[in-house]
Protein backbone atom coordinates (compact mmCIF):
# COMPACT_ATOMS: atom_id res chain seq x y z
CA UNK A 1 0.00 0.00 0.00
CA UNK A 2 2.95 2.12 1.17
CA UNK A 3 4.26 2.04 -2.64
CA UNK A 4 1.48 2.58 -4.31
CA UNK A 5 0.46 5.54 -2.12
CA UNK A 6 4.80 6.79 -3.31
CA UNK A 7 3.86 6.06 -6.80
CA UNK A 8 0.86 7.77 -6.53
CA UNK A 9 2.51 10.81 -4.88
CA UNK A 10 5.95 10.75 -7.00
CA UNK A 11 3.54 10.84 -10.63
CA UNK A 12 1.59 13.96 -9.21
CA UNK A 13 4.56 15.75 -8.52
CA UNK A 14 5.74 15.05 -11.93
CA UNK A 15 2.79 16.01 -14.05
CA UNK A 16 3.98 19.93 -13.82
CA UNK A 17 7.60 19.07 -15.26
CA UNK A 18 5.43 17.81 -18.09
CA UNK A 19 3.54 20.11 -19.30
CA UNK A 20 5.93 22.95 -18.52
CA UNK A 21 5.63 25.17 -21.34
CA UNK A 22 8.78 25.25 -24.19
CA UNK A 23 10.48 28.26 -24.63
CA UNK A 24 10.05 30.62 -27.57
CA UNK A 25 13.86 29.44 -29.07
CA UNK A 26 12.99 26.00 -28.56
CA UNK A 27 9.16 26.00 -30.33
CA UNK A 28 10.87 28.19 -33.10
CA UNK A 29 13.50 25.55 -33.59
CA UNK A 30 11.24 22.29 -33.66
CA UNK A 31 9.21 24.65 -36.01
CA UNK A 32 11.74 25.43 -38.38
CA UNK A 33 12.95 21.45 -38.64
CA UNK A 34 9.46 20.57 -39.66
CA UNK A 35 9.43 23.61 -42.11
CA UNK A 36 13.16 22.39 -43.17
CA UNK A 37 11.59 18.57 -43.07
CA UNK A 38 8.69 19.28 -45.95
CA UNK A 39 11.04 20.97 -48.49
CA UNK A 40 10.60 24.57 -47.42
CA UNK A 41 13.67 26.53 -48.28
CA UNK A 42 12.30 30.14 -48.54
CA UNK A 43 10.63 31.55 -45.15
CA UNK A 44 10.30 33.42 -42.08
CA UNK A 45 9.55 32.68 -38.88
CA UNK A 46 9.18 35.38 -36.09
CA UNK A 47 8.60 35.51 -32.36
CA UNK A 48 6.15 38.47 -31.30
CA UNK A 49 3.68 39.53 -28.64
CA UNK A 50 0.13 38.79 -29.20
CA UNK A 51 -0.71 42.51 -30.00
CA UNK A 52 1.27 42.31 -32.73
CA UNK A 53 -0.63 39.57 -34.84
CA UNK A 54 -2.24 40.98 -37.42
CA UNK A 55 -3.67 37.86 -39.57
CA UNK A 56 -4.32 34.65 -37.36
CA UNK A 57 -3.40 32.40 -40.15
CA UNK A 58 0.37 33.13 -39.87
CA UNK A 59 -0.01 31.54 -36.28
CA UNK A 60 2.46 28.20 -36.37
CA UNK A 61 3.29 28.44 -32.60
CA UNK A 62 2.11 30.01 -29.14
CA UNK A 63 5.11 30.50 -26.48
CA UNK A 64 5.73 31.99 -23.14
CA UNK A 65 2.20 30.79 -21.70
CA UNK A 66 0.39 32.32 -24.50
CA UNK A 67 1.24 36.06 -24.77
CA UNK A 68 3.99 35.40 -27.55
CA UNK A 69 3.27 33.80 -30.71
CA UNK A 70 5.63 32.14 -34.06
CA UNK A 71 4.54 33.61 -37.02
CA UNK A 72 5.59 31.98 -40.50
CA UNK A 73 5.93 33.54 -43.78
CA UNK A 74 6.64 31.94 -47.00
CA UNK A 75 8.99 34.19 -49.00
CA UNK A 76 8.92 33.92 -52.86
Amino acid sequence: MKKLAAAVLISLLATPVLAAPKSCEELKQEIETKIQAAGVTSYTLEIVSNAEVHDQSMVVGSCENGTKKIIYQKNG
